[in-house]
């Protein structure tokens, strides 16, 4: 009789279990959905500044006549003399800091490179201030140091992991789970997983595979100094090392507006201190030729400038986008409407096939870009034409005949990317479009789409899928952020 007493009342406990439970899971996913940023220079737009000295970088991977795989990259050696040009101060942020790759892969140790760099300037000027931020997916969030990173603290290197507990949930159905319950119990180091990038690395926890979903990064990709700055779309990472990628190289008052926006990371991961009395020093350019204009936009910013350039063209208007990834809705019905008016839409589109030796199903791209070439005769997508690498680009180029803006960094055309959910860094140029600046990227564009010189690209047809399930497939992810773009 007492047992059938109790069930009852287990039930009723049971219950009021289960409701604290989603009542405590609904606060923790709203809260990670509403909440502010953390600081005043993240989702940052400077204004134009006159921009005297800028240069674009670029990094071909390419196939060549004969079918071979040929490479022309100039981003890292640029890198390389803004590290040894530093005087006062050097910061580097960069996503993917790391090494890790199946075995049965070879890349270049572009990873280790760029820590010996930064260590031999450390030893030859000890006096010299080095900050490298980085993302907290380079320790597999917390399981280990890796030793090229650990080494860089040796030296005296600050070595800043960004926390992204202080932006809000890209994958707010999980995150509401991992913050209210998994959090509290953080990340020991160790494990006994395998790690997901490698067999061969070091072993992992299983809460660093919980963290792992959260689904957000500090994605920038930033390296400056006390007189120059780079932003780029290219990862110090070995596995990276092929990609095709674009970077911007300036001088001018835009590099303060860089240390600010990289100061406010520092601050938001507790690390604020590291840039104490760091100041850019920019008199040595003599700004006589201020015909190039330039914004540092960062997160949510960038969409913002995006869809007003956008929102601009129109017949006459010439709009280029090479990306690695496109699926934001907003710029997308935005350049639908922009090919209704008769603008003449073109896109050369990482093909999502692959990525560090695994098969991917090609969404997003696929799918949107059957929906693009479907709804208007205005808009032509071709494929970058890539053997196991990646088409890493993320650059919008715009003009009219008469002028140009360039807007390109670290930012995919994503949801993840541009709603201030992930950390990213864009440069927005605008000038004549005679401007030599802008003559390159136009240049850029039109020899990937001629494919005279070399089979940079793939016809449209070469990977025109339109499979309803792919297209909600890719529409459910962007919308919940349970994906990986």
């Amino acid at each position: 009789m007492d047992r059938l007493r109790n069930k009852p009342l287990k039930r009723y406990t049971a219950g009021k279990i289960s409701i604290a439970f989603i009542i405590v899971y609904i606060i923790f996913m709203g809260y990670g959905i509403f909440k502010p940023l953390p600081e005043e220079h993240l989702s940052y737009n400077s204004g134009f500044e006159p921009v005297p000295t800028a240069e674009v970088l670029f990094d071909y991977t390419y196939v060549d006549g004969s079918g071979t795989r040929q490479q022309d990259h100039e981003i890292f050696a640029t890198v390389e003399q803004m590290i040894q040009e530093a005087e006062d101060f050097l910061v580097v942020d960069m996503f993917l800091f790391n090494d890790e790759y199946p075995s049965e892969l070879a890349f270049p140790p572009l990873s280790s490179w760029l820590s010996e760099q930064l260590i031999t300037k450390k030893t030859t000027d000890p006096d010299i201030t080095i900050i490298a931020i980085t993302d907290r997916i380079n320790s597999f969030y917390g399981s280990r140091t890796p030793e090229h990173l650990s080494s860089l603290e040796e030296v005296g290197i600050e070595l800043v992991w960004t926390d992204m507990r202080q932006m809000p949930d890209s994958n707010p159905i999980y995150s509401g789970l991992w913050r209210g319950f998994i959090q509290w119990f953080g990340t020991p180091e160790g494990g006994w997983l395998p790690s997901p990038f490698s067999s061969e690395a070091e072993r992992v926890t299983v809460r660093s595979y919980l963290d792992l979903l959260n689904s957000k990064a500090n994605h920038r990709k930033v390296i400056l100094n006390e007189r120059s700055g780079l932003v780029t779309s290219a990862n110090a990472h070995d596995a990276s090392a092929n990609h095709s990628n674009v970077a911007f190289y300036i001088e001018g008052p835009l590099v303060q507006h860089l240390l600010d926006t990289e100061t406010a990371v520092a601050e938001m991961s507790g690390s604020g201190g590291a840039f104490t009395g760091l100041e850019t020093n920019v008199d040595h350019v003599e700004q006589i030729d201020a015909s190039l204009q330039g914004k540092v936009v960062t997160e949510g910013a960038i969409k913002e400038e995006i869809l007003k350039s956008i929102d601009e063209a129109n017949g006459g208007t010439e709009i280029w986008l090479g990306l690695f990834y496109l699926s934001d809705r907003d710029v997308i019905e935005r350049l639908k409407a922009a090919a209704d008016r008769q603008a003449s839409i073109r896109l050369i589109l990482d093909a999502n096939g692959e990525a560090f030796g695994h098969e991917k199903n090609g969404v997003p791209n696929r799918p949107v870009a059957y929906e693009l070439e479907q709804h208007s005769s205005n808009i032509e997508v071709r494929w970058y034409n890539t053997l196991g690498e990646q088409y890493h680009t993320k650059m919008l180029y715009m003009t009219d005949g008469s002028t140009a803006i360039v807007n390109g960094g670290s930012a995919n055309f994503t949801r993840r990317n541009l709603d201030d959910l992930n950390l990213e860094t864009n440069l927005l140029f605008a000038a004549s479009a005679e401007e030599p600046f802008m003559q390159s990227v136009d240049d850029y564009f039109n020899k990937l789409w001629a494919s005279e010189q070399a089979d940079y690209t793939n016809d449209f047809t070469e990977y025109e899928e339109g499979q309803t399930w792919k297209y909600w497939l890719y529409r459910i992810q962007e919308r919940t952020g349970l994906s990986a773009f």
